[in-house]
């Protein structure tokens, strides 16, 4: 598909992947690309939804809006992260083939997959039991969407593609200490204990827990290279095939970040899903992609972005976004 001369609406375009995404569409070529706001479109409402589709003709559909946050908003909101990422899909994907898009493309999530899936994850393995408790009803919701677009597939003949990202990071993320992920919450923790010479952190858990982490610029190249080669929801991990633990995670950051004091463990706190490691040799088959950014040089990059950036998404209602 040559993105190029494509009509695209890009859901979550102004978000932290989003933004990524605008640059890699960019860098293709494609200048009609439809950026819906919360503030305009709430997407989980069916009216929105055909409104929006009036208003932005697309040919092309990359969803990337998600409400989601760490364990700890998880926790909170399980059964707002399930409705509000059901809707979305559920109205965006009928909308879609009622308006005679040509192609639509979801992105879902490794939390979709088992508990305790053998390292490291393949995408035949999506199947096989139920998800980590604490963002189950997420990640189900996210499977679902896999699910429908495969019916879709089948039925109406709807093109369509399904990434699998594994943990992102980087400039522009959710910093907020309440609902974003590990790495950016890592971040602000070590960075404001540094800066107010604090002898100590506390960390969730206890640091045993694994997890892979793909650089959003990476992320970004997957899903436009997705949209331009793929036509079925065949499911695709995108990662980097690294593994760390959260305890070696945190001393990491620490260390980039010049924090120097003790790290506590509140072992009380989930760890979450025992261990997170994608293997990617699908996405090197179908989509000829491999992740580029080095994992210490990206932290660096994150880091240096968030001191410059702090203000950012601070104090972050997903629920509530513009």
């Amino acid at each position: 598909m040559n993105l190029a001369t494509s009509r695209i609406l890009l859901t979550g375009g102004a978000g932290f992947l989003g933004r990524a995404v605008v640059d890699r569409l960019s860098a293709r070529g494609a200048t009609s690309v439809f950026i819906p706001r919360r503030r305009d479109y709430d997407l989980t409402r069916e009216a929105d939804v055909v409104r929006l589709y009036r208003d932005a003709k697309p040919d092309v559909v990359i969803h990337l809006a998600a409400e989601v946050g760490g364990i700890g908003a998880n926790q909170a909101n399980p059964g707002r992260y399930f409705f509000a990422n059901m809707a979305m899909a559920l109205h965006l994907i009928e909308h879609g083939r009622l308006h005679g898009i040509t192609k639509f493309v979801q992105t879902g999530t490794i939390c979709a997959y088992p508990k305790f899936t053998p390292v490291p994850f393949r995408e035949e393995h999506l199947w096989d039991g139920y998800p980590e408790e604490t963002n189950a009803p997420y990640g189900v919701a996210k499977k679902a969407a896999m699910v429908m677009l495969d019916g879709y597939r089948r039925q109406y003949g709807l093109a369509s593609a399904y990434l699998l990202p594994v943990n992102l990071y980087g400039p522009w993320d959710n910093f907020d200490l309440q609902t974003s992920h590990v790495i950016p919450a890592l971040i602000r923790k070590c960075v404001e204990a540094q800066e107010a010479r604090a002898d100590h952190i506390l960390c969730w858990g206890t640091g045993s827990a694994s997890r892979e982490f793909l650089f959003v610029e990476d992320a970004a190249e997957g899903l436009v290279r997705a949209a331009e080669v793929m036509d079925e929801p065949v499911p695709i991990n995108l990662g980097t095939n690294m593994e760390i633990t959260i305890k070696d995670l945190v001393t990491l950051i620490a260390r980039l970040s010049g924090f120097e004091g003790e790290i506590r463990w509140d072992p009380t706190k989930p760890d979450g899903q025992p261990r997170r490691c994608l293997d990617t040799e699908r996405a090197a088959k179908l989509l000829g992609w491999r992740a580029q950014v080095g994992f210490e040089d990206g932290l660096r990059r994150t880091i240096e972005w968030y001191r410059a950036n702090r203000g950012h998404r601070a104090n972050y209602d997903p629920s509530k976004a513009g």
